[in-house]
């Protein structure tokens, strides 16, 4: 035994009138994502050899857990591509949207995983659907045996760009968003852009939604590629029917995956709180769960950066200018400006009290600077919140070009 503290390894001891240890330990984290478009084609490699973590041999097996809508209209393509490579699979679909996001989503994952059998080692489970499928089985994999190893092949905009590129999992509880979850890399993260031509149109805004965020407060070019190419691009479904086209969905895609990930990997566990990629999502979740079904989260997240927006227009971190053409964008990627959940005060105050709550007591809320920079505040006040909810209702009852004067709100 050793006298006094030592460090070996990261493992103290200290001898006073009785042991006592600490343990130290760094948590490495390593994942992949990888861009490959028709990954079901059965002469693409992609998904067999493409992650040197998670390549797929003949002989082996795998369990997939397919979102219904997606088992309907790409299922009996998958189940070729891996009869035709040997590789035995056993498909659980499973109906995945925000109003089942629940623990028994989960469960029902664990039972497929346990019925299967599954090597948690060296048998991955495939999750393929949006962000809310790929959620829920990443927290199913995270707790089967303390950790199974598990794929994301995310098939929505927003599945593709935010959900299926980060490390946390979660389903909803109670009234609350997400409360339970994990965090929880995947292996690997394939991204295949030609899922998206059978994507509902609303459902491509919803994922507009987390890369117009990423614009405001990171990338004042991302912006404008939004603004001059988003429309169109969003028409033509990211599909690239054209040179030009394919150039702006490639740089709108990979600018905004790019700035995600290079927030997200030097925090990946949270141990900051002042998180930029936060933003849009300090009033979206109570918004969200109070309006559920009536909002996707992208479009619960957007309403949220407007009334944000309007909030720094009256600070005057944002020039008037600047919010028109934010909200112009917004209205041209085909998200909404308003909820009448924003004309509850109550609401948004106990929405900026759970925020405090799960930031370690201080608000650390994002604020534009104006477009593609931004500051935390912690002294957000609701009378201010009343103010900007105002101004943002006027600006979406009226066209963008009649915003109304912030001068004229902050003397009210």
């Amino acid at each position: 035994m050793h006298s006094g503290t030592q460090f070996t390894q990261g493992l103290r001891l200290a001898m006073n009138s009785s042991p006592a240890w600490t343990v130290e330990a760094v948590r490495q984290a390593r994942y992949h994502v990888v861009s490959s478009d028709h990954l079901f084609s059965q002469d693409n490699p992609a998904l067999l050899t493409g992650c040197p973590d998670a390549s797929l041999r003949a002989g082996e097996r795998r369990l997939l857990v397919i979102d219904q809508n997606v088992d309907t209209l790409y299922g009996s393509q998958i189940r070729e591509f891996f009869a035709f490579h040997d590789i035995g699979t056993t498909v659980l679909p499973l109906r995945a949207d925000e109003t089942v996001k629940q623990w028994d989503a989960v469960s029902q994952v664990v039972d497929a995983m346990n019925d299967f059998g599954i090597d948690r080692r060296r048998e991955p489970v495939l999750a393929i659907g949006g962000g809310v499928l790929t959620d829920v089985v990443g927290f199913a994999a995270s707790i089967y045996r303390r950790g199974t190893p598990y794929i994301r092949i995310p098939t929505t905009l927003i599945g593709l760009v935010d959900a299926g590129i980060g490390v946390k999992t979660g389903v909803n509880y109670a009234s609350g968003k997400n409360r339970l979850g994990t965090y929880a890399p995947a292996v690997a993260t394939f991204l295949d852009r030609s899922f998206l031509r059978s994507l509902d149109p609303r459902h491509l805004s919803n994922g507009l939604a987390e890369i117009l965020k990423m614009a405001l407060i990171r990338s004042e070019e991302l912006f404008t590629l939004l603004e001059t190419h988003g429309s169109a691009v969003h028409a033509d479904r990211f599909q690239g029917t054209t040179a030009d086209l394919a150039r702006a969905a490639d740089g709108i895609i990979a600018e905004s995956i790019h700035l995600m990930l290079e927030e997200l990997q030097p925090n990946l566990w949270e141990s900051s709180l002042e998180r930029c990629v936060d933003y849009g999502h300090t009033f979206s979740p109570t918004i969200e769960m109070h309006a559920l079904p009536e909002l996707l989260h992208g479009e619960a997240v957007v309403i949220d950066m407007a009334l944000t927006t309007a909030l720094a227009t009256l600070r005057g971190d944002v020039t008037e200018a600047q919010a028109d053409r934010i909200f112009a964008v917004i209205q041209a990627l085909g998200l909404p400006l308003w909820n009448d959940a924003l004309d509850d005060t109550a609401l948004l105050g106990n929405a900026l009290q759970d925020t405090v709550r799960h930031r370690d007591g201080l608000q650390r809320l994002p604020l534009p600077l104006g477009i593609g920079r931004h500051r935390f505040v912690n002294d957000v006040v609701p009378s201010e919140l009343r103010k900007a909810a105002s101004l943002l209702r006027r600006c979406a009852q009226d066209t963008v070009s009649s915003f109304v004067s912030a001068e004229s709100l902050v003397r009210a």
